[in-house]
């Protein structure tokens, strides 16, 4: 605990990083290009100059969590779209416009939060960090609201399948991180704006023609349009993101312009996250509970938060320089919890295994960002939520 009234996770070598950093991206996305960019340049003229941008870059955040919060209440087990399960009932037509509206406020406030902090100049490293923080969590809520569309009833897809999606499309996010980690430039993927624009676009057919619109199989290729969007998923995600950050590692360390690290000093970021889905796949294998197809919404949910908390340790290192941590030690809990599944019959003692590690992990993860923020917020002299006066020139 610092004299400040804060706990201190970063420490002075970190910080002397922050003071020097650099943002340095490259989007080369025709979609950035030509349709989103164009559209925040014109739409972040209308924001109040006395409105702070990580207000913005927050309120975008809380949008996918009503968003994700909604369709709890709704389709808890995603069964709302099955018609043959006798407990289920469909989501309120109203919610698909009501998601459609909020993913698309989502992703606008995502995209101006940094072009609004240029016209307020107030552009700082903590900018960067809390958007991309909490980017790391809302990996989370994108595929798990599609989901409800197509349930895991007829049509639909197992909670498993759709739990290995997630992993991946995190797994994408973070790889951007470490690609950044080891050139010095984050290279925005081409599937974000894709994908986002997408998601709005599916709630907004939804809501018109109602999820039976989505009920039927492909012709010529004998699979049902859940199990095509689930290819789709997988296609995007390996094939925009994989390939180009392999790629983008491999031409700066060719040309001398990366970080030139070892081997195991450029790997081990991935370590944790590796050690993290490991773990929580084993205790979905090996679970005499059958606890994905109990809880998945919980157990997805308890993923989201380890892996944004694992996520935001990289990107502090990346941002600041430094070296990045090898373990992370959420994961001893959890390895301990898989060990007792595996060893000892804990019967309906599994499920509050999960929740105990659930909560467990949200009040460490919210306290982390909460007191890296006020760190970061002293170190630089600036405040979070407020900007000074300012006049556009």
């Amino acid at each position: 605990m610092s004299s400040h009234g804060y706990h201190v996770y970063l420490s002075q070598d970190v910080l002397r990083g922050f003071d020097h950093y650099k943002y340095s991206a490259i989007d080369t996305s025709p979609v950035s290009k030509y349709i989103t960019h164009p559209f925040w340049n014109w739409i972040v003229k209308y924001v109040p100059l006395w409105i702070a941008p990580n207000v913005l870059t927050l309120a975008g955040f809380l949008l996918q969590v009503l968003n994700f919060s909604l369709l709890t209440y709704y389709d808890c087990d995603f069964y709302a779209a099955s018609r043959a399960h006798a407990l289920s009932s469909p989501v309120p037509n109203w919610v698909w416009i009501f998601c459609a509206f909020n993913n698309f406020a989502s992703h606008t406030l995502d995209g101006i939060d940094g072009k609004h902090a240029r016209r307020t100049k107030s552009s700082s490293p903590l900018g960067e960090l809390f958007d991309h923080g909490l980017d790391s969590w809302a990996t989370l809520f994108f595929p798990i609201s599609v989901y409800s569309i197509f349930g895991r009833g007829e049509n639909g897809v197992d909670v498993f399948r759709v739990y290995l999606i997630i992993v991946g499309v995190m797994f994408c996010f973070l790889l951007s991180h470490w690609e950044k980690y080891n050139t010095g430039i984050l290279f925005l993927p081409w599937g974000y704006d894709i994908s986002q624009l997408g998601m709005s676009l599916i709630y907004l057919i939804t809501f018109i023609g109602g999820y039976e619109l989505w009920k039927f199989n492909i012709p010529f290729m004998g699979i049902t349009s859940s199990e095509a969007f689930e290819i789709v998923c997988y296609v995007g995600l390996i094939g925009m993101t994989i390939p180009p950050t392999i790629w983008n590692i491999y031409v700066s360390y060719r040309e001398g312009t990366g970080k030139m690290r070892s081997f195991y000093e450029a790997t081990r970021p991935l370590i944790s996250t590796v050690l993290l889905f490991g773990l929580l796949i084993t205790w979905i294998i090996i679970s005499p509970y059958d606890i994905m197809n109990k809880q998945p919404r919980l157990f997805y949910w308890m993923t989201g938060i380890a892996f944004s908390n694992i996520t935001c340790w990289l990107i502090i290192a990346q941002m600041s320089n430094t070296r990045c941590e090898l373990f992370n030690w959420l994961l001893l809990p959890l390895s301990a919890i898989v060990m007792f599944v595996y060893f000892i019959p804990l019967g309906t003692l599994e499920l509050y295994m999960l929740w105990s590690y659930c909560v467990l992990a949200m009040c460490i993860h919210l306290h982390f960002g909460i007191s890296v923020v006020q760190e970061m917020c002293f170190h630089f002299k600036i405040k979070a939520f407020s900007v000074p006066p300012v006049k556009i020139d």
